[in-house]
């Protein structure tokens, strides 16, 4: 029985977060060594006071040196640098790490949900996420654990002072609330002024990716000035919350400036009446004074509680990039001698409350070619995507050689369909990488062979160092980069390809050169063609004619040519509106078989040429 497997590496729902809980499952014992260490430097600086105070009046009291205590004194201060050393290495370690990590995870769910779900995040704004945003997510830990440590030095200095003279302690506690309310007032606005920050950030960064993607466009246009301004509107509100950023931690600074030395000398004040009394001796004064400065010292409070409010809001900005849904898999196989035959049944999809598909019935045989051709928006693209489970549809099924897409094992359907694209990524160092880019590396002659079908093996090497030159260093044009996706798709698709308008930047005479290649295919390869051009409709065994996200009918070229509407889909403008009785005859929802080619000798019936040319 086949059996379900989740995408290799990626979150479960209960990981599916940056959240601080979930960071700190991951890596709990180097958090702990920070906590330790921080709680240890700590400790080593609440017991120096104590020990510095005795080590004074020994001192002073004429007998021998203390060297026992003043040995004390120096072991506690190296002791409090080393474990603070020790946690800024074992945090920088932990951020890297987990930073690393984040990063990784949140790439994986990225390229492992449907295409669509991820094109909802700009380039702009999955660059800051996935850089700045982690890393300050990735920090987290490290402040919270530096927390600990943090209040433990005000809290025990507090104790110290208690246990040394409870009035010097009774004048210390009155200004501790105002103490508490300027870090709960401080955790507070760090926590708003970030997350606005990283907010007006993103748009900074969508923006300037979308103008150096259409810089062409951007000079053709002549609109640089405008685009200029476009890009740098938003650093006004960017340096409005930087600045706001900078006022919450210097009002902290200014209130604690005021505060703390009234503080602190209401604390001396008070311990030098007792010193006078004779309720304390000098040593004891001293510790006092120590303590009251780690009391009122609250700049490591402030600065945990800031990075963990940071953290909290990164994390909070990762949500949902994390929560982007995974299709789920079995690790079932397909027929080893399956033709290829696709099935859809009752198909619908849906997104952001608009029906991109409707009740498609359809089936494509094994080896034949399948032209899907429709008006901009009909749902070509969108059936195109669902076929080889680039997407799963909302509603119905989609299954090869009788298996449903879930059920196959995604290295197994990443080999067995092929897609080739109108704008193809080219992923890899170099051309030949780029073609061989995919579950497993074909031979070079396989990839040479399928750049030859693709009509890209000429100019291929013609380059520098032929397939071994580096994409980046071999200027490609349109037709040139489709030609290299045709070629990654040929070299793998064994069952079925997909070409979601692969050939519209290609020339006639190419694109009969990429036909002669697929036509080769008819019998042991199933072709479903996204088509704009006339000539790829009339060459294609049958023909999908989408509109509205239905299926208006489905027939061969020259039979569907007699439809005025039909041949109004490929006359841009269109020269006249469809007639009534087509535009009002509803999709129709019957189960669809792509017929196969015509016996030999049967005529293929392409359209007259004067119909044709009056089509382009």
């Amino acid at each position: 029985m086949a059996r379900r497997t989740p995408p290799k590496d990626a979150l479960g729902p209960a990981g599916g977060d940056a959240s601080l809980p979930v960071l700190l499952r991951r890596r709990p014992w180097s958090v702990a060594a920070v906590a330790v260490c921080g709680v240890g430097a700590a400790l080593a600086a609440l017991a120096l006071p104590a020990v510095l105070g005795v080590t004074v009046d020994r001192l002073l009291a004429g007998g021998p040196v203390p060297w026992r205590w003043l040995a004390l004194c120096a072991l506690l201060t190296a002791a409090e640098v080393a474990l603070d050393a020790a946690v800024v290495w074992c945090g920088g370690v932990n951020s890297a790490v987990l930073t690393s990590w984040l990063r990784r995870r949140a790439v994986d769910r990225l390229l492992s949900a449907e295409p669509h779900r991820a094109q909802a995040f700009s380039r702009g704004d999955l660059t800051t996420r996935l850089t700045t945003t982690t890393g300050d997510a990735a920090g987290a830990p490290v402040a919270a654990a530096g927390v600990a440590s943090a209040v433990l030095l005000p809290v025990g200095g507090l104790v110290g002072i208690v246990l040394t003279d409870h009035w010097t302690a009774l004048a210390l506690l009155a200004g501790v609330p105002a103490l508490v309310l300027l870090l709960r007032v401080f955790t507070r606005d760090t926590a708003a002024a970030t997350r606005d920050y990283q907010r007006v950030q993103a748009s900074v960064a969508t923006r300037l990716a979308e103008a150096v993607a259409g810089a062409a466009t951007v000079r053709a246009a002549g609109t640089a000035r405008r685009e200029h301004r476009r890009i740098t509107e938003p650093l006004t509100e960017l340096g409005a919350h930087g600045r706001r950023t900078w006022r919450v931690y210097g009002r902290a600074v200014g209130l604690s400036s005021v505060l703390l030395p009234l503080l602190t000398a209401l604390v001396l004040a008070v311990g030098g009446l007792r010193l006078a009394a004779g309720a304390v001796t000098v040593g004891e004064l001293v510790t006092i004074g120590r303590y009251a400065a780690l009391v009122v010292g609250i700049g490591a409070v402030t600065g945990a509680l800031g990075g963990l409010a940071r953290g909290r809001a990164a994390g909070e900005r990762l949500r949902p990039l994390f929560a982007l849904p995974v299709p789920t898999h079995r690790d079932a196989a397909l027929p080893p001698d399956g033709p290829g035959t696709l099935v859809l049944r009752d198909v619908g999809v849906v997104r952001d409350g608009r029906r991109l598909l409707r009740d498609v019935n359809l089936t494509v045989p094994g080896g034949t070619c399948l032209a899907v051709v429709g008006r901009s928006g009909s749902g070509k693209s969108t059936l195109a995507a669902v076929a080889g489970r680039l997407a799963d549809p909302d509603e119905g099924t989609v299954a090869l050689d009788g298996v449903p897409l879930p059920d196959v094992a995604p290295h197994v359907l990443r080999r067995e369909v092929g897609y080739a694209f109108a704008r193809p990524a080219l992923p890899g160092d170099t051309v030949g990488d780029a073609i061989a880019f995919g579950v497993d590396r074909p031979p070079p002659e396989a990839v040479r062979a399928a750049a030859g079908d693709a009509a890209a093996d000429g100019f291929v090497r013609l380059l520098p160092h032929g397939y071994r030159t580096p994409v980046a260093d071999a200027p490609m044009s349109g037709g040139e980069r489709q030609r290299l996706g045709l070629a990654r798709a040929f070299v793998r698709s064994h069952r079925l390809l997909v070409l979601d308008d692969a050939t519209s930047a290609l020339d006639t005479a190419t694109e009969r050169r990429v036909w002669e290649a697929l036509d080769r295919m008819a019998g042991h390869r199933t072709r479903l063609v996204v088509a704009h051009r006339l000539s790829t409709a009339a060459r294609a065994d049958c023909v999908a004619w989408l509109e509205d996200g239905g299926l208006r009918a489905v027939g061969r070229h020259e039979e569907l040519w007699r439809d005025p509407a039909y041949r109004e889909v490929f006359q841009t403008p269109p020269t006249a509106p469809p007639s009534t009785a087509a535009s009002a005859s509803p999709p129709d929802r019957a189960d669809h078989t792509a017929a196969p080619p015509p016996p030999a000798g049967e005529p293929e019936g392409p359209p007259p040429a004067k119909d044709r040319e009056g089509a382009r």
